[in-house]
């Protein structure tokens, strides 16, 4: 039914919010067995990917799309590394309006350039990095009255809170950690609110640690300083200053959380074993929190049998050149069944 229908009652919306709906929401909380017996923890992955538009964007993008046409806003623009793109392209050709989006200029995994365009959002390349580019975009958004869809804008957050709810429903109860990448930041703080909102209804009886992590070249929060030239594999996480940082560091504080970093041969390593041995298919930010729970338990600082939710942002599909820069090619043969049972065969 989508998130505005099913949380309506937790949600900003009036009489005059238009209930925009693309199903989104409702995504699987995935069980890994295989995983867990590495680990030594209850671990579960809540695969984003599943969203309309392939990643957890969506969450926020309908509530903020539907207040923007409550508010009499007729296009929307947004600055992105990929997702948010696809995301904001999407609603906006479900209501007819234009989308323009600034991307840094050869950043961006194909996929995600491929929704935009398809979606019929006007793509700008942007010859500088995603800080840049979000700068020109809140710019533009304020002499033109386009609606800024970005985490700033206040409606993308409470969304996305909606991620929380559905693991406490899940569930039953809120996870002991809650591991997730961290790349703007508004998503950490995001669900850190949905659970304490969860909280104080009564839902659920305790809140997790706020487990954040960022990839190695691109890591403010660990550093604690700006990175002006942020570099990653991991493109969704690509952001060396970012937006919500103190959203950010708030959540991680209260909730005795911390953010630590994984070098992109970590998150290659924990998306190949998220596919071989727990069979989902995950873009490279999104195994961000999984190599950061391997690099813990290595380090012995991962507590033995805790429940564990850790956040698959997007789908594997998109970014497929890095995915197959990884892998070995298919086996070729002729079409014989001697040549098929050679290979059946061999070891």
């Amino acid at each position: 039914m989508g998130v505005l229908k099913h949380y309506r009652e937790l949600f900003p919306i009036t009489d005059a919010t238009p209930i925009v709906n693309l199903e989104e929401g409702m995504t699987p909380l995935i069980p890994l067995p295989r995983i867990n017996k590495r680990l030594g923890i209850n671990l579960y992955g809540k695969f984003e990917g599943c969203n309309p538009s392939g990643s957890f964007k969506d969450r926020g993008m309908v509530l903020a799309v539907a207040k923007a046409l409550e508010e009499g806003k007729r296009a929307v623009i947004c600055a992105s590394t990929g997702n948010t793109s696809a995301s904001a392209a999407a609603y906006a050709a479900s209501q007819g309006i234009p989308c323009f989006v600034l991307l840094p200029a050869g950043k961006v995994a194909l996929g995600k350039l491929a929704q935009a365009l398809m979606y019929g959002a006007k793509v700008i390349a942007v010859k500088g990095n995603f800080d840049r580019a979000l700068e020109l975009a809140r710019e533009g958004a304020e002499k033109t009255g386009c609606a800024m869809v970005n985490s700033v804008n206040p409606y993308r957050l409470i969304g996305q809170r909606s991620g929380a709810w559905e693991i406490c429903d899940v569930l039953g109860k809120a996870p002991d950690w809650h591991a997730i990448p961290v790349g703007n930041a508004g998503n950490i703080s995001a669900y850190w609110a949905g659970y304490n909102e969860y909280q104080k209804l009564g839902k659920i009886d305790s809140l997790p640690r706020m487990m954040g992590f960022q990839a190695a070249g691109a890591a403010p929060l660990v550093t604690n300083q700006p990175c002006p030239n942020p570099e990653t594999i991991a493109t969704a996480i690509r952001i060396g200053n970012p937006v919500s940082a103190h959203l950010a560091r708030a959540a991680v504080s209260e909730s005795h959380g911390e953010f630590n970093s994984v070098t992109d041969d970590e998150i290659l390593e924990a998306q190949r074993l998220l596919a071989s041995e727990g069979g989902v298919f995950a873009e490279p930010a999104s195994c961000a929190p999984l190599a950061g729970l391997m690099k813990l338990k290595r380090e012995g600082r991962l507590p033995e049998g805790i429940t564990v939710t850790m956040i698959l942002t997007g789908n594997g599909l998109k970014d497929p050149n890095t995915a197959m820069s990884q892998v070995g090619k298919p086996i070729e043969i002729n079409d014989t069944l001697e040549e098929l049972m050679r290979v059946l065969e061999s070891k």
